[in-house]
């Protein structure tokens, strides 16, 4: 008897193992899996682009930009306008009816157009050879420029050059003139100046310890109003000791030198990718972008130097108070830039 009552137990607790298995299975969709994304851009330039995501048990897609922007799509379609030309790492997750979920990152590139009625002046580096005389002109000499920097600008096309549509500045290790690396400085001045409006420079910056290339403009009167009463404003700034690191910054009487005021972001991809850097400038405000995203803001008045025409300068220095310690197996490095265009 106590044998026959043990045996019921055992199919007693089979049988309702069993039901609670079953439950649960009816319940539960699992993981998602086989998440497959694709994305497609706008043949408009206008930066919208369709994506389309499916997988296997899911119910719903969480979409990240790549921007700080999100999304929901219960059928895993979405279209997004991007603000800003740029490679952008887009992360969607999938999700089940119970809340498991699985990711999937893929890289989307964007390009935007720019409306050419608003285009002031702009250089887009489509001819090969030396830059533009009519556009640009090269400071030229060593001396450390104020900054105690190790090259000797040229005007060679050894040293800034068109080719495939793209200008290239390139630093050298080389003796010249008494310097021991050539590079190049190329400015607008006397040639192209401007005042408020947008400046966009799409560039790819060089890697290598004590490299410093700079996008940056000075204002117009510097030769009565020296340096910082004339103003600076840097829209890019990278140093090889701090690779990916971009800063913006702003330079006048009371924050010269070190004490300039501004930010910096990490774009992981500053010397793989082009990325577009930007300058947005009015009378109350002047903001420093890349791809889009403003990461410094100023707050302009009538009482700082930045309110007179600005011109353009595009160098790559090496070492000096900011490139630093140069790596003594350095042998050359370039920034390219694709173009650069001032819109009012």
């Amino acid at each position: 008897m106590r044998a026959l009552n043990f045996c019921f137990l055992i199919l007693l607790f089979a049988v309702l193992g069993s039901c609670k298995k079953n439950s649960n299975d009816t319940g539960d969709t699992g993981v998602p899996t086989n998440l497959q994304i694709t994305a497609v851009a706008s043949t408009d330039n206008s930066g919208t682009v369709t994506f389309t995501a499916t997988a296997t048990n899911a119910v719903s897609y969480e979409y990240d930009f790549g921007n700080n922007i999100y999304q929901s799509s219960s059928s895993g379609s979405v279209t997004y306008k991007y603000a800003a030309s740029g490679t952008y790492s887009v992360t969607v997750t999938a999700k089940s009816s119970t809340g498991r979920t699985a990711s999937k990152t893929i890289s989307v590139n964007v390009t935007i157009g720019t409306n050419t009625s608003n285009v002031i002046w702009s250089d887009e580096f489509d001819k090969d050879g030396a830059p533009d005389p009519t556009k640009w002109g090269y400071d030229t000499g060593g001396g450390g420029w104020g900054n105690n920097e190790l090259e000797y600008y040229t005007s060679r096309t050894d040293n800034a050059v068109v080719s495939n549509g793209t200008l290239k500045i390139t630093a050298k290790k080389e003796s010249y003139s008494g310097s021991n690396y050539t590079s190049a400085r190329l400015l607008s001045r006397n040639k192209f100046s401007f005042k408020y409006g947008r400046i966009e420079i799409r560039a790819k910056l060089p890697s290598g310890a004590g490299t410093w290339p700079a996008l940056w403009m000075l204002g117009n009167n510097i030769d009565t109003s020296p340096w910082p009463a004339c103003g600076e404003m840097d829209i890019m700034e990278q140093k090889g000791n701090d690779l990916n690191r971009i800063f913006g910054t702003l330079h006048y009487p009371g924050h010269s030198g070190a004490g300039g005021v501004g930010s910096n972001v990490v774009i992981p991809t500053a010397s793989s990718d082009f990325h577009v850097y930007a300058l947005d400038w009015s009378p109350t405000t002047i903001k420093i972008s890349v791809d889009g995203n403003v990461f410094y803001t100023f707050a302009n008045t009538p009482d700082t130097p930045f309110n007179q025409n600005f011109f353009v300068i595009m160098n790559l220095a090496m070492g000096g108070n900011f490139g630093g310690t140069v790596d003594p197996n350095f042998s050359s490095a370039t920034m390219e830039v694709d173009y650069v265009r001032v819109m009012q």
